[in-house]
């Protein structure tokens, strides 16, 4: 699928959902807005790390629940302080490790930040997972799929544009729409994977099996006890 195609489902599935996701958006801008303008003190500081993580996935959690034709309230946004310490870990580590391959030159911090993107999604669909998980499963989900997610964030440049040209006043309908089209790369992405292990249910995986691999396993235990099986005929 190309660029197009998430838009258009997600232009689809936010139909009669427009005004809630812009509110939502207006909301949580003016939280992090007002803690931001207090973090000269100190205070805001603190509580903007504590709330941003949480604010992320709740954001997430709205997205997938518009691509999955569920019911939208403005109360959704806080769904992410019902699992805060993870919340809270998983942007804290993702901010940490793009910082840190940063030092190295912008491009390698742009790279990571991409291969995070699905971690808070990841989350969403998996409340009891520790954030670290989320994270490496994000990475090995991404491989591959970096340059098709930058492609689809490029092909909204008209959209940001119009967002300058009205004073930001756009862009409470143009973020969740952004938000909502990753949320269907997001599904195409677990589509496609489940996709590949159903066409070939007994094939041994190449490589390590990926943490959210159920049937990755019991694969691999087929193909050791198949290749076993060679290699005694092969002594005999």
């Amino acid at each position: 699928m190309r660029a197009r195609d998430f838009r258009s489902q997600a232009w689809s599935a936010m139909n009669g959902k427009w005004a809630t996701l812009a509110l939502i958006t207006l909301l949580v801008s003016l939280i992090e807005g007002g803690l931001a303008g207090l973090s000269i003190i100190g205070v805001g500081a603190i509580v903007l790390l504590l709330v941003t993580g949480p604010l992320m996935l709740g954001t997430t959690i709205i997205s997938l629940k518009v691509m999955r034709g569920n019911y939208v309230s403005v109360g959704d946004m806080f769904l992410g302080f019902k699992n805060f310490g993870n919340a809270f870990l998983l942007a804290l580590l993702n901010e940490i490790f793009v910082f840190l391959w940063s030092l190295l030159l912008i491009v390698p911090g742009i790279i990571k930040a991409y291969a995070y993107r699905m971690s808070f999604y990841i989350l969403a669909d998996n409340p009891d997972m520790d954030a670290n998980t989320a994270r490496i499963r994000s990475i090995e989900m991404m491989k591959g799929n970096k340059w098709r997610l930058f492609c689809l964030d490029l092909s909204f440049i008209g959209w940001l544009i119009l967002c300058l040209l009205t004073c930001g006043i756009l862009s409470f309908w143009v973020m969740p729409y952004m938000q909502c089209s990753t949320a269907a790369f997001y599904q195409d992405l677990i589509r496609e994977r489940n996709n590949m292990q159903n066409a070939t249910p007994n094939a041994a995986p190449e490589q390590p099996a990926e943490p959210f691999a159920e049937s990755a396993p019991a694969q691999s235990e087929n193909s050791d006890l198949e290749l076993g099986n060679g290699n005694s005929e092969e002594n005999k």
